[in-house]
């Protein structure tokens, strides 16, 4: 009798701590996706607000089509990334065409006068440094998520209930990996 009620007492201590970790697990994930959740908003305001600059510059650009185009093609492929590494190589490459684009008007000073294109450049401009936040916030959940499930005891629920590991949203832009050289000469 006594050993049954240890036998009893061990698989309600096991049940209950496989529960714990499960929906550890489960909110984890679901963090995951709200972090993803808030990068998605912001992304689909920046890919808003391109056509608006693009518009606007494209009375003072006349010579310039180029670039217009590349910016299109570029948002054309990160509005339709479906997955979170789609996302950071179209968004990479989204984010150079506009590194390019605002190049080209620093050589157009009464494009850069224009006050509507200064305020959709100051509104993607924080756009951009909220897709930044959203996106290192994203990153630390998927972090944490990761180790969730590669850790033992962990990994073994993780497993057996199919968590699978998460992407880092990294940008995939070369130019945003290079260092900056800095010259004083």
């Amino acid at each position: 009798m006594v050993p049954l009620i240890i036998v009893v007492v061990v698989l309600v201590v096991l049940i209950i701590f496989v529960v714990g970790i499960y929906n550890a697990l489960v909110r984890l994930r679901n963090q995951v996706d709200n972090a993803w959740s808030q990068i998605d908003v912001q992304l689909k305001r920046r890919h808003d607000l391109i056509p608006n600059l693009v518009e606007t510059a494209k009375g003072y650009m006349k010579h310039e089509r180029g670039t217009f185009e590349a910016i299109t093609e570029a948002r054309s492929k990160a509005m339709g990334a479906r997955n979170v590494s789609e996302a950071s190589k179209a968004e990479g490459a989204l984010g150079e065409a506009l590194s390019k684009f605002m190049l080209v008007v620093e050589n157009y000073p009464d494009l850069k006068a224009n006050q509507n294109f200064l305020s959709v450049q100051e509104e993607l401009t924080s756009t951009e440094n909220k897709i930044s936040f959203a996106r290192q916030s994203y990153n630390d959940q998927v972090l944490f998520f990761n180790n969730k499930i590669q850790m033992f005891p962990s990994n073994i629920v993780a497993n057996s209930f199919n968590f699978d590991k998460r992407d880092f949203f990294e940008l995939e832009a070369p130019a945003e990996r290079e260092v900056p050289k800095v010259s004083f000469t």
